[in-house]
């Protein structure tokens, strides 16, 4: 296709996308990095073939190209690197690790790439590392969003090259069971000189306790052993039979020749 002249700049903002497994997150932003508008796309993708996937992936991408178009921003998005964001999900949900790598996540960042190519909006590729987790901490409750739209936020101030320290001296995370508290001290002047990424680094990890110790990888029950499973057994339920709680007004021969 023929190039086609770039309708959108960065001194204007940007539009910040994070991708989930049933919908897209949406976070706008004007030339100082600050919040404008967030949006939520659906895209439930379950008990579809792949034209209609196709299809509903396709509505999605125009919609936020056209957003784009008409605030005159550029469109930032996670560089795409399947095996290494999979590698990063699996120790906090491995449901959320498969649904990343399956084909929805790559044909989106696809489609996002041809819609904007189309519409002269410049796409501009970010590294995703720790995008999520400074959404969590950083954006989510101060802005009063949640976690993905924050996650899009953090991305969206990523593509303009703003700063990423802190903002916040305690963040309350929500976790599986609860919710988790951290406070933040001030950084040692020993360490000023390290990149921020290795401050998140650490918070990611405490995130990653706190998942473990809330159920989050919690392992799965032990088998029964061989000779349990000789005799039959199986695990004991309260479930009862759906009459065992109605009284008896007839004589035991009538109930043996009822239909339950």
């Amino acid at each position: 296709m023929k190039p086609v002249s770039v309708v959108t700049r960065r001194l204007a903002g940007a539009v910040g996308i994070d991708i989930t497994e049933d919908h897209l997150a949406v976070a706008e932003t004007d030339r100082s990095g600050l919040l404008v508008e967030i949006r939520r796309i659906g895209l439930n993708l379950y008990g579809k073939s792949e034209e209609q996937a196709k299809a509903a992936i396709g509505d999605a991408c125009q919609e936020i190209v056209r957003a784009c178009t008409e605030a005159g921003k550029p469109l930032v998005i996670e560089r795409l690197n399947l095996r290494k964001r999979r590698a990063e999900l699996e120790a906090v949900d491995p449901v959320r690790a498969r649904a990343r790598s399956s084909f929805a996540y790559a044909k989106t960042i696809a489609m996002l790439k041809a819609a904007s190519f189309r519409a002269g909006v410049e796409g501009i590729e970010v590294d995703p590392a720790y995008t999520s987790v400074i959404g969590a901490v950083n954006h989510a409750r101060r802005h009063g969003i949640g976690s993905h739209q924050g996650a899009a936020y953090a991305v969206a101030r990523r593509g303009l090259g703003l700063s990423e320290r802190p903002s916040v001296r305690e963040a309350v995370v929500p976790t599986r069971n609860g919710r988790l508290t951290l406070t933040f001290a001030p950084l040692p002047a020993r360490n000023r000189t390290k990149h921020v990424w290795s401050f998140w680094a650490g918070v990611r990890k405490r995130l990653k306790a706190a998942h473990a110790r809330s159920g989050g990888n919690r392992l799965s029950p032990a088998p029964l052993s061989p000779k349990a499973r000789a005799l039959g057994a199986t695990r004991t339920l309260p479930a009862k039979l759906r009459h065992a709680n109605r009284r008896q007004r007839c004589s035991a021969d009538v109930l043996d020749d009822l239909p339950w």
